[in-house]
């Protein structure tokens, strides 16, 4: 019999050229409710949109990417 094993999540955004990972607060929590418990540390996350999840060493990655625009 084959068991399913879960795969830790882990979330990474970009700070300037710096990639910062985060670990999950709660597994229970959907991606929407890490997104915002982590907006309390990073104020930048607060217009950020939340990637497609992606498996990568036995993790399973979500990127928080900015939406914030730039003027030019």
């Amino acid at each position: 019999m084959l068991l399913a094993t879960q795969l830790e999540r882990v979330f990474i955004f970009k700070e300037k050229s710096e990639e910062i990972r985060l670990t999950d607060p709660n597994p229970k929590w959907n991606v929407d409710a890490v997104l915002n418990f982590y907006t309390n540390t990073y104020s930048i996350l607060t217009t950020a949109k939340i990637s497609a999840p992606k498996i990568k060493d036995d993790t399973v990655e979500y990127h928080f990417e900015s939406v914030m625009g730039t003027k030019g």
